[in-house]
């Protein structure tokens, strides 16, 4: 069925219906743009709610970011922004796929609409013409006929009258001939014209506007097949983010899980354990004596410098440890502001820090080293001379390094003597394991933990001998540590063979498992499956994590 057969009378119908399409299609437009408005607003306030939360603090100054109900939390904003960007990215398709190209089609059907409708009112005003053409030459024809009637009347009246003259009678006679024959030309004109007109309304009614009609059925169709593409755009925006949109909530989720109340309670155990011993008990000063009191060491309140308080120092502004305010420290080098455990734990970080760093001064300038290697035995690749600066200044910095190795090393020692005899008898109790080796594998044989990567040739100056014990061995059979589990596998691509201490052998080809990631100095924890862990080169392994 179509427009041109079963409309053909229908053309202000099919003119509102069609006009009606337009306006629905430019509605849909309208209402896609505004929804893209709606995406924007809300992703733009999640994302300045997300920037309002996250902290302000890099992780690394912020003491709370260690506690995994603030690393939750992060987490959960970072998903938060990437859901905002999804919301973004559906309202940037909205636009381009939906607004933009149904508006530009939009603006081609109703050039092309206009142009049927022109056609087809052009034909109407055609036919209409023609109607009246005929409508003309009836009249015409109808009043010549009465004009021929009339004058045969007046002929014939005068042809009987005895009295009329032969003249009048020859001229009524011609009179009534020339109205006969006006009245047949009219007639054949008026034959013509209706002829004509019948050709033409047929053409009109059974081609003519029976094409302009399927014309228009044919547009109006595509409109409506491209409204409903357009309606399915919708919600094909919504489908393409909904992957990583629960990928987002998956997140949200993983981070609900990662809160751990016993963890964080560890953490701030370890950010804020003092070091210091528990104070004594206070001692009874008999003030009802007359006589000097030798102050207790024990005694919160007993001044430093061994002088016996005055009657009414109670009430005395001294500040008693713990529960005075207290006073604003200068931050020291080696850390002694800080409680001793705190500073150890400070040293140590900068002791890791140092020996990284000479670590990777070392690996320069046997780089640079082998460099000049290649370019004495080939010229054409270089200056060897031109190596000599960057050479000197890494021999410098080594050497710096090394200083300020064994500056921390004495200073990390004397803090955990602190800790040692702060910790007095309690220490056998300890329920913590000591703490891990805080630096890679040396490359020379080595008994000093506390310095491993500066053992970088023969030439240095062994450690002293007080450093090279473990400061907790006298309490490691007090507790054993449980076996980590491997984080992931490797292969071993080269043979490597371990003579260093805390390195570890390994043939080429060999499965192993992974224990921990290599930390930024080259070497990676693994364990070999007949036994035995140790360290690694991490060049020399294929790692495959968990």
């Amino acid at each position: 069925m179509d427009w041109g057969t079963e409309l053909w009378d229908q053309f202000e119908v099919l003119e509102r219906h069609t006009q009606w399409g337009l306006d629905l299609l430019d509605r849909y437009v309208k209402f896609v743009k505004e929804r893209t408005e709606v995406e924007q607003a809300y992703a733009k306030q999640l994302r300045s709610l997300v920037k309002k939360y996250l902290p302000k603090r890099p992780a690394k100054d912020d003491p709370e970011s260690k506690f995994s109900q603030q690393q939750s939390f992060v987490q959960l904003l970072q998903e938060v922004n990437d859901f905002a960007g999804q919301r973004e990215l559906v309202a940037e398709n909205l636009s381009v796929q939906v607004c933009l190209e149904l508006a530009k089609y939009s603006q081609e059907m109703k050039q092309e609409r206009k142009m049927h409708f022109q056609e087809g009112r052009r034909a109407q005003q055609q036919l209409e013409s023609g109607f009246k053409q005929l409508e003309n030459s009836k009249r015409k024809f109808e009043r010549d006929c009465r004009e021929a009637e009339k004058a045969a009347q007046t002929a014939e009246r005068l042809d009987q009258d005895i009295n009329a003259t032969k003249a009048d009678v020859e001229k009524a006679k011609q009179q009534a001939h020339l109205r006969s024959h006006m009245a047949e030309e009219s007639k054949n004109e008026y034959a013509a014209q209706l002829q004509r007109f019948n050709r033409d309304q047929a053409h009109f009614y059974f081609s003519q506007m029976p094409q302009i009609f399927d014309k228009l059925q044919d547009m109006d169709e595509r409109r409506a097949t491209h409204l409903g593409a357009g309606y399915g755009l919708l919600s094909e925006a919504e489908l393409q983010v909904v992957p990583i949109i629960a990928k987002c909530l998956e997140g949200m989720k993983v981070a609900a899980e990662a809160v751990d109340a016993k963890k964080d309670s560890q953490v701030l155990i370890e950010l804020h354990k003092s070091g210091f011993a528990r104070p004594g008990d206070v001692e009874f000063e008999d003030f009802s004596q007359p006589m000097n009191r030798v102050p207790s060491d024990s005694s919160l309140g007993t001044p430093s410098d061994g002088r016996p308080e005055l009657r009414g120092s109670s009430r005395s502004r001294a500040k008693r440890w713990p529960f005075g305010k207290k006073n604003k420290t200068v931050v020291t080098e080696d850390f002694s502001h800080l409680p001793p455990e705190q500073q150890r734990k400070r040293l140590q970080q900068q002791l890791e820090e140092r020996n990284r760093e000479l670590q990777k001064e070392i690996d320069q300038r046997e780089a640079l080293k082998k460099m000049k290697d290649v370019y004495e035995k080939t010229p054409q690749m270089g200056d060897p001379a031109s190596l000599e600066p960057r050479i000197t200044e890494t021999l410098n910095n080594i050497e710096r390094l090394k200083l300020e190795v064994q500056k921390y090393e004495a200073w990390l020692a004397e803090a955990e003597s602190r800790v040692l005899s702060n910790r007095g008898d309690t220490l056998g109790r300890h329920t913590r394991p000591p703490d891990p080796p805080a630096s890679a594998p040396p490359d020379s044989s080595s008994s000093n933990n506390g310095s491993q990567d500066n053992k970088e040739s023969s030439e240095e100056p062994p450690a002293e001998e007080g450093q090279d014990a473990p400061i907790y061995t006298e309490f490691d059979e007090d507790f054993e540590e449980e076996p980590a589990s491997p984080i992931g596998h490797c292969v071993a691509i080269y043979h490597f063979e371990g003579s260093s201490e805390g390195t570890i052998s390994m043939a080429e080809g060999e499965d192993l498992s992974l224990m921990e990631e290599d930390k930024g100095d080259g070497w990676t924890r693994v364990r070999r499956k007949q036994g035995g862990e140790g360290y690694v080169p991490t060049s020399y392994l294929r790692v495959t994590l968990n």
